[in-house]
């Protein structure tokens, strides 16, 4: 979909002289803010932006001061994910250990 507007000349000039291009500044803004609002996901904004990984989405969004949001849940959920994983691994390993021991 192609959308158009206009903005004001003295804002126009002074993004133009910070060397930037409108239309990408505009773009970037429309999907930044749908993003915040929950409105799309990670991955549509970064198909949207054109960028290649995860980890240049990563990067744009720090660089515009988009703050994943992670909770102290998601904080405790991922410490318990981490014990859990840790323990099977320490299972396997000996296991594996007693198998040739």
């Amino acid at each position: 979909m192609q959308i158009t507007f206009e903005i004001p000349d003295e804002m126009a000039s002074v993004l133009q002289a910070r060397g930037q291009d409108l239309s990408r500044t505009a773009l970037e803004a429309v999907g930044i803010e749908a993003y915040r609002q929950h409105l799309s996901t990670g991955d549509q904004l970064r198909r949207m932006l054109g960028l290649g990984t995860r980890y240049e989405m990563d990067g744009f969004l720090k660089q515009h001061e988009v703050w994943l949001e992670y909770s102290i849940e998601d904080f405790e959920r991922d410490g318990e994910t981490a014990e859990r994983l840790w323990q099977e691994r320490r299972d396997v390993r000996t296991d594996a250990f007693l198998a040739h021991g």
